[in-house]
């Protein structure tokens, strides 16, 4: 018997994914929790085989709950559920080195199998997941030519943001043209789009 942990802030959701697992005569539920910061804590007491995580969570997001989970309970295997397929996102879900992700928009059939899978040792992933991952590099801009750029997404003008970043409005419209030359962007909107999209800001 395979025994699961499932992680998930949205009861209706959480419920959905339980009710699909204990369909299945192999594989049981042994605890429900919908924060990241319960994940490690509850993972203590049942030890589970395979902790289903969404990403999405409050207290603490589901990559990072599973990084921690790995470290210190190494036998529990980790799935992340997500519907965020963004190349950046995948390749820190290869980082912590999590045993699966999957998009909620699998078929249901694929829940149980993925369960299966990982609990035996098998790394899952969607293969044009993981080639897009590899295929895109690494975020080019520095830390603050990224913080930068957060504002931009956010709608901040130059002025704003050189106050914000206690930098003069000269430095920060430099900041914005390397930003649209590194990423190849028509202008900040579009380099702001361009990170987002790779999953270099939020």
């Amino acid at each position: 018997m395979v025994r699961v942990l499932v992680a998930g802030d949205l009861h209706m959701v959480r419920g959905a994914f339980v009710a699909l697992i204990e369909q299945e005569s192999d594989l049981c539920v042994v605890a429900e929790v919908d924060r990241g910061d319960y994940i490690l804590p509850r993972a203590r007491i049942c030890r589970p085989d395979v902790a289903i995580i969404d990403i999405d969570l409050p207290g603490l997001d589901g990559l990072t709950a599973a990084a921690r989970l790995r470290q210190e309970l190494p036998s529990c295997k980790t799935l992340i559920l997500t519907t965020d397929d963004r190349p950046a996102t995948v390749r820190r879900a290869l980082t912590v080195a999590v045993s699966g992700f999957l998009l909620k928009a699998a078929p249901s059939t694929r829940l149980a199998e993925a369960i299966r899978e990982v609990a035996a040792g098998v790394r899952v992933m969607d293969p044009h997941l993981a080639i897009s991952a590899y295929e895109v590099g690494e975020n080019p801009l520095s830390a603050r030519e990224t913080q930068v750029l957060r504002q931009i997404a956010d709608g901040a003008g130059a002025d704003e943001i050189a106050e914000k970043l206690r930098l003069s409005v000269g430095t920060v419209r430099n900041y914005l043209t390397t930003i649209v030359i590194k990423l190849n962007a028509r202008n900040r909107v579009d380099a702001a789009r361009i990170a987002h999209s790779q999953g270099w800001i939020p």
